[in-house]
This record gives structure tokens, sequence and C-alpha cells, in this order.
């Protein structure tokens, strides 16, 4: 999900985007028909009493209304300051990411901020029409978790800030949401009779849930059987002193007397506060471009230099059986949703607000034997010192330092007994462990490390991690599965879980760019050059709390999923020979694209820096390709590049590909061309020909 820091969510939707998600889910998936976007934008609307004037007016401060399309019209209303460094931020609570941060709280955090005081958008003179500020700053952090059960939702955490000098009163909150569930496999919006429709879905209110959602009324051929909500989680005041509203209205619709679309201050400030039906005997059910609005309130005062916090869940859910809406139907929705109010409740397990007696974990506030000594096993580094990340917190100085207190989280340093309600804690496995792929002729070489072993259970503060599932990308075709499991290992242990292999078959000790590995595991009888064919992924499982009725959980395919191009590795020996494949090239091969430029043959057999000069048989160049084997990442190749985008893609480093684009960027033609390859080590020259047919 495309989040901002001018308190906009989504990307609309635009041409000049479609690469980048939306709302997608799932967005990982291989699976066309799991390539579902939930909506085009989504916002933040902020309304209260008073603020910046001081004055008793009913003010809404929005990320964006209905019936605007670009930055400048009116709806725009929050801002982030002119400084070019003024941007959204990335961390992450994975130790093995290179965005790790121990103050991250979920496998991915966006964070950002962002103000409703300008009246202009800074550092232009854009003005924001009609705005009247209440005179507040926002700080955003959204959440995801890559676990199986946690991958659906986004939790978008608000706090507010009054900056004004006079109190906010009667403070209400909600999500505006342009939602439209599709696919654009099936019905595309960036391409010009692609068949895309607003005017194909129809919102609900699953009031057991607080939520709001919508779905494509007839799922689109099973491309978009799948539902958007928007869920109020809570907020800093306890859950019994606010309520959820909901509210929906028609694409800049101002005929229906109660599905009205709001255009004044007024008018929002009332869509926020208040239900057009209380309680809801009927929503409309004409399929239509509907919009959304789930709020909470009334969230009180707000003093100036005082902050207000906000949470609010963007879930998504597959349909549960066919038909027509119902809560079994919801029933993925309804699941996803429950554990994103369990990730917000945290410590506060009856959501009351409060931190009750028997919530605060172990309740002992002191240093347990062994949380502050120093073990070797776990100095990932070997410095002789806890270093931030390591699994272990601790300098051995007899004292409970915050970091070291790690019954529930020890990465984020939340410490037992510290008096609030700790929240964002979920059931985690191992993590996935570092992997690196080495590609090589019709094979895949992975290399692992041991990370996860020394991982300890943040509720029973036990090591429990059982073993390693390798996969792959689908090994059969049409396989509706999103990956294949290639091979298992566990240990041996007297529990006798799993199938006791242990892992002598896959132990292999070695350093790859001074990073030192443990384990390698070999694919081999693959086909050479198939660009975006082979990915792998090496996953970490532990062996699951009976007590707690716990089963075993799994790290998530993605987190460590790297693609590679198997092929002929680095060549120097002398009579080496050069080659082209596939050679005749036929226009239409199984690799290639829809146009001319997502076409490729390779160059196979290569030295480690090389020049390759491609020219026809009455001697014109047509292309000249420079090739270094340590550097290439396939970028000059569209077919590649695309891919390469949005994923880690490695090669083999002696074959190079050609887009047979020429140097004056027009497709080749059929014919024969000749073609020669110098080592620049060497100097040697090596020529061939290859038959290009279309």
């Amino acid at each position: 999900m495309t989040v901002t820091n001018y308190g906009l969510l989504g990307q609309g939707y635009l041409t000049a985007l479609k690469e980048q998600p939306s709302c997608q889910y799932k967005y990982h998936s291989r699976l066309e028909k799991e390539q579902i976007e939930h909506f085009s934008y989504a916002g933040l609307w902020f309304g209260g009493i008073g603020g910046i004037n001081g004055e008793d007016e009913r003010l809404v401060s929005t990320a964006i209304v209905d019936g605007v399309f670009q930055y400048g019209e009116a709806g725009f209303e929050f801002t982030n300051s002119a400084d070019q460094d003024d941007i959204v931020h990335e961390r992450s609570s994975i130790v093995t990411s290179p965005l790790y941060d121990p103050q991250a709280i979920s496998h991915q955090d966006f964070y950002s901020d962002f103000t409703d005081r300008n009246t202009t958008v800074p550092g232009t003179e854009i003005e924001l029409i009609d705005h009247i500020p209440l005179g507040i700053n926002v700080h955003l952090e959204s959440y995801t978790w890559n676990y199986s059960y946690a991958d659906a939702f986004v939790i978008l955490n608000y706090t507010f800030t009054n900056i004004s000098q006079y109190p906010i009163h009667d403070i209400y909150v909600g999500i505006w949401v342009d939602p439209s569930i599709a696919n654009m496999n099936y019905t595309n919006i960036y391409e010009p009779g692609g068949g895309f429709s607003w005017y194909d879905n129809l919102n609900g209110f699953d009031s057991e849930y607080n939520m709001g959602y919508q779905n494509d009324v007839d799922g689109d051929n099973g491309y978009a059987e799948s539902y958007l909500g928007i869920r109020a989680l809570g907020a800093s005041v306890p859950g019994a002193s606010f309520k959820v509203y909901y509210d929906q209205w028609e694409w800049s619709s101002i005929s229906d007397p109660d599905f009205f679309m709001p255009s004044t201050d007024a008018e929002r400030y009332q869509k926020l506060s208040s239900t057009p039906m209380a309680p809801i005997p009927s929503l409309p059910e004409d399929e239509a471009s509907w919009m959304m609005l789930v709020s909470i309130g009334n969230l009180g005062d707000l003093a100036p230099g005082d902050t207000l916090n906000a949470v609010f869940a963007v879930v998504c859910g597959f349909w549960n059986g066919g038909g027509s809406d119902s809560p079994n139907r919801r029933a993925n929705l309804r699941t996803n949703s429950d554990w994103a109010q369990i990730a917000y409740n945290g410590e506060d397990v009856d959501a009351d607000g409060k931190l009750d007696p028997d919530e605060d974990v172990n309740a002992n506030g002191i240093l347990d034997p062994g949380e502050d000594d120093y073990r070797a096993d776990l100095d990932l580094n070997s410095n002789g010192r806890w270093d931030l990340g390591e699994a272990v917190f601790g300098d051995n100085d007899n004292n409970l330092d915050i970091f070291e207190d790690s019954y529930q989280n020890f990465q984020r340093g939340i410490a037992d007994s510290n008096g609030v309600i700790d929240r964002y804690i979920l059931p985690s496995p191992p993590p996935s462990p570092n992997l690196v792929l080495v590609p090589g002729d019709r094979k895949v070489a992975l290399y692992w490390d041991n990370l996860p072993e020394e991982y300890e259970d943040p509720i029973t503060r036990e090591k429990d991690f059982e073993g390693y599932r390798i996969y792959s990308a689908p090994k059969t075709f049409g396989s509706t599965e999103e990956a294949s499991l290639l091979a298992q290992f566990d240990e041996i242990d007297a529990m006798g879980l799993g199938y006791q292999t242990g892992f002598a078959a896959v132990k292999y000790d070695t350093t790859i760019n001074r990073k030192d590995y443990h384990y390698r595991f070999v694919n081999d009888n693959l086909l050479n050059g198939w660009p975006d064919k082979y990915f792998y992924s090496v996953t970490s499982y532990d062996k699951g709390n009976p007590a707690n009725n716990m089963p075993s959980m799994e790290s998530s395919v993605n987190e460590n999923i790297t693609f590679a191009v198997p092929g002929r590795t680095v060549s120097d020996e002398k009579d080496r020979k050069i080659y082209v494949y596939p050679n005749p090239y036929r226009a239409g091969a199984l690799w290639d694209g829809s146009g001319t430029r997502d076409r490729l043959i390779w160059f196979a057999n290569l030295p480690e820096r090389a020049t390759i000069r491609i020219y026809s048989l009455s001697g014109d160049l047509i292309d000249e390709i420079r090739h270094d084997a340590n550097t290439y990442n396939g970028n000059d190749v569209n077919v590649l590049s695309a891919n390469a985008a949005s994923r880690e893609i490695v090669f083999s480093g002696g074959e190079h590909a050609w887009d047979m684009i020429s140097r004056h960027d027009q497709a080749i033609a059929t014919g024969l061309y000749l073609y020669s390859v110098k080592d620049e080590k060497s100097g040697e020259i090596f020529t061939g020909k290859f038959l290009v047919i279309k």
C-alpha cells in the first residue's frame, strides 16, 4: 500500500505509477487472480471545533475529498515542509534486513510528519483552496508484518499535536476511501479499452467488527473476489468513551438526502460525527462508485501542546466461498481484521484501554537469570560485546537495562512491568536466515546462515527453532500454488518433531563476500537464461507451543526471496567458445513479452570483462554492449529490468542479454547477424553469427 507524507494513501490508479501498488493484496503473489487492487485513494479526515483561529466553528482538515484529481484542488489540506529531507522514512524489525532498526514496530514501518497549518504548499505559491487550519501536526506510522496470518492488513497509527494557541473541542477522526476492487490482469485501468469500471462495487458496515467494507459485486470472473475493510482499532481515550461511525455516498453525488457528498467543513464534520441511520437498518443495494468514511469520536478536547492518538487498520480478505455478501463470505476479512485488533491491543487483552494487573506480562521488573549474561554464541559479529540487533542485549553490568528485559520484544526494548500498555505484539516465528544465491550452468546454489537457530521465543524465552524449508517458483505449469517446497530439514531432538532429518545433508561452511554461511543446497537440471522463472527462499520454523495452544510458526517466504537466472559462469579458458542462444532466434519465444522491446537473446561463456559488438552482413555496427560480470544486473534489457525494479535478481556472470534493439533505438529485422567479443583483460577477440527469424 502506498503511504505518503501529506496524509494521502494510495497512488490514484495513475498510469505514471502503475508499477507501484495502491492497495494491492496479495502484493507478492505470483498468481494473477490474487493480485487485486482495493482502492485508488484514501486519506485522513480530522474534525474539531475551534483551533487556530479560536472561533467556535466546526472545521475539518482533509487529505483528499471526492471530486478532485490533482494536488492544488480543494480538499488537499495536509502538507509537509519544503525541506528535501522531509520524506517518508522506512525501518524494519527484521534483524537480517538492511533497514533493521531496534525501534521498529513491525517488519515494515513507514513513518512521516505533516501538518494542516499551511494555507499554501510550502516552497510554492499553490494555494490550499478554502482551507481553514485547525492547527495540528500529524505523525503517521504504518505497520505491516509478513506472517501468513498477518499479511492482509496495514495499521495506521496517527498521533495529533495541537500547535495552535487555542484548544480544539469535540474531535472526530476518520479515514475516507475511494474504493474500487479490481484486478488489472482482468480489467486494466491503465490500458485504453481495458474494461475497468468504477461502478460495479457495493459497500456495507459490519457492526460487530466496527468495520466498513466494499466488494466487487460479481467478482470479475474470479479475478476480484476480495473485500476491502476499514476498521477502527482504538484511540488514546478508553474505548467506552468513543463510538465508531460509518457513512457512504456515491462519487460527487449531491442528490441523495442521506447519502450525499459533503462539500463544506460543516457537512464533513456532520459525516464524521454521525451515521445517517443509527443503527443502520439498510444501506443502498445498488452497485455504484461508492465512497466510504469510517470515523471515531467524540475524542474530547485537545489543549495547546497536547497530543491525541487514533489507530485504524486497512484490511483485505479473499471471499470465503461464493454467493452474495454475507458474514460467512466475509469470514477471511473478519479474521484478518481480528489479527489487526490483536496486534493493536497488545497487553490490553480485554481491549478496555486500561492495564489490568494480569495483563502486564510477568510483572517482575527485575533482572532475571541470563538476561544480562554475555553469550559468545549470540555475538553475531564476534566483537566481544553486545550490539543492537543481536539476539540478546546485555553488557554484563548487573543492571536490568531497557533492552535487556526482553520478555515481550527484545528488539524494541519493551520492558516487563513498565506500567503502560505495550501494543503491536504478535506471535512470531524465528526470522528467515540470510540467503545468497550463486547461479551456475543449469543450476542455482543456495547458501544460508544459522541466525534463526539462536532466536529466543519472545514469550517463553526459550530457543524453539526446529528447522528450515526451501522453496522455489512453482514447478508445475499452471500451478495455483505461490511456491513449491523443494526440501525440508529439521533438528533431531527428543520431542520427535518433524522428519528428524538433521542438517548433515546441507551442512557446508563457507564465506561469500566476507559473510559466513553454514548451509548449501543445489537445485539443478534448470534451464539457462529464463527471466523471471526461478526464485528461491529459505524459511525457518519453530516447534510450536502446545501449552499455549500455539501451532508451529514459519517465517515468510517473501522475507528473503531472491530471483536467479542460471547460465554459464565467467570463462577464462583459452579454447573457450563464446556463443549466442537461442540461435536461431524465433520471435514469440516463451520468455518473450508482448512488445518488440520485451525480447532477448543471450551471449554466453563470456570473460569477466568484455565488449560485445553486433554487425549486419554489410559490416554496419548495429549495437555495442559493455559486459562486466561483477556489476551486471540486466537493467539494459526490458524483460529483466522490469522484474528487477521490485526484486533482487542474481546472474551467473558469464552471460549477457541483448534485447535486439539497435543503438539507433530500432528493433532489428529478420536476418543473419555477425558479432565479435573482445576480452578486455587479454585482448583476445572471438567472432560468430546468429540468425533472427520474425
